[in-house]
């Protein structure tokens, strides 16, 4: 039977992630499993309002899926424009439009929140 309360300070949080890691490996479909679900929850949520994350640089992120996928500058030209205009973006002298920013998340999967942090 699941003893689940609430996670209200960052003790209660180490017991969450100490009984998750005891469930880790429980079956599908269990008791146990409905358990790994409902700390998860409440772990993420704690998570969310003590240790909040900002969203990535724009840049950053651009810069991320460049190494991730081995493109280069001139890649980009498709999703930001000619070549200067990708130098200007890189070397943060431009900003991203939102036209650049639709553009790079339809052709490169970069998530919409991780680039609009600065939009022109």
């Amino acid at each position: 039977m699941m003893n689940i309360q609430p996670i209200r300070n960052d003790s209660d949080l180490d017991r969450a992630f100490a009984r998750l890691e005891e469930l880790w490996s429980a079956a599908p479909d269990s008791p146990e499993a409905d358990e790994i679900e409902v700390l998860s929850i409440l772990i993420e949520k704690y998570e969310d309002k003590h240790y909040p994350i900002d969203p990535s640089d724009p840049i950053e992120a651009i810069k991320f899926r460049m190494e991730q996928q081995g493109l280069t500058q001139r890649d980009l030209e498709a999703y930001i424009g000619p070549s200067g205009r990708v130098s200007e973006v890189l070397n943060r002298k431009r900003k991203l439009s939102l036209g650049m920013i639709k553009r790079l998340h339809d052709g490169l999967k970069i998530p919409y929140d991780s680039l609009m942090n600065q939009v022109a």
